[in-house]
Order: C-alpha cells, then structure tokens, then sequence
C-alpha cells in the first residue's frame, strides 16, 4: 500500500506537536505556576494560551491526516489531471511554458509551481489530458493554455516506488 508523501509530511509535524504539549508545556506551566498568583502571571497565561494553540493544531493534523489516509486513490484519474499530476502547460498567446503541480492546501506552494487542487488554476486542469484547451478566469484576466504533459499521482509516486 502506498503513502501520499504529504502523510508522511504531517505524522512528523504532529509528532513534534505531541511532545511539546506532553512534555514542553507542562514543564513551563510548572515553572510559571512556582511564581504564585495566576491573575498576573503573564508567563503562566502564555503557556496556557501555547497548550491551547498546540491541542488546536493536534485535533487538526489528526483530523486532515485521517482524512488523506482515507482517501480512496484508485478515484484519482490514471489517464487525465487530478489531485497529484504534475502538468506542463503552453501559454496560448505567448508561448510560455509552466509547470504545476496538484497539491494538497498544506503543500501548496506557489513560486513553485505548487498549487491546491481547488485553486481557479487547479479546478480548470482536473481531468483534461494532454493536447486539451484549457481557459481559465483570474482576477488579472483570462489565460489559454494548451495541456503539453502530464504525469499524474500514478505515474510520480506509484511506478517511482516500484523502481
């Protein structure tokens, strides 16, 4: 069975959240309790404001980690764009050459050619295929490209990891 990298991604960071609720935090609050009256303890009201940041971001790496991991990948297109494909467009009027690639909202990335699968971008590229038009609607205008490549999840992360 195969992993999304992005798992991998976020079982780390939850991880390194875990150990600092479990551990660092109560060591602070511990610390900033031996100062005495809690009513002006700005370092004991801080610690309690982190706990309460770090169970926040647990409940949600748990939440969206549980949520990729049931995902169902044999739903992702093998043969057109989906969540996953990196795909190479020419730009319609100048000839320009992009590269994007279909990520989740936690791996986008934009200078980098990363983006969410639900961005106008990434709506208009699902399930076109290679030698498709494609208009998309910006706020700076309309651009027209011309699908070129795609290599989808499949093809990157799948025959990859048979090698």
């Amino acid at each position: 069975m195969h992993e999304l990298p992005i798992i991998k991604q976020l079982k780390d960071e939850l991880q390194k959240v875990d150990k600092e609720l479990r551990i660092d935090v109560p060591k602070e609050l511990k610390k900033a309790a031996a100062h005495g009256d809690f009513r002006e303890n700005s370092e004991y009201e801080a610690a309690k404001q982190r706990q309460s940041f770090l169970q926040a971001r647990v409940a949600h790496l748990t939440a969206r980690i549980n949520m990729l991991v049931s995902l169902n990948l044999d739903n992702i297109p093998k043969d057109a764009i989906g969540f996953g494909s990196r795909v190479h467009l020419d730009d319609v009027n100048t000839g320009d050459a992009v590269v994007y690639e279909l990520v989740t909202p936690e791996e986008v990335d934009a200078r980098n050619g990363k983006i969410s699968v639900s961005s106008p971008i990434g709506r208009a590229l699902l399930n076109k295929a290679e030698g498709d038009d494609i208009t998309i609607n910006l706020p700076g205008g309309t651009k027209q490209y011309t699908v070129t490549e795609v290599h989808t999840l499949h093809d990157l992360l799948f025959r990859k990891a048979d090698r």
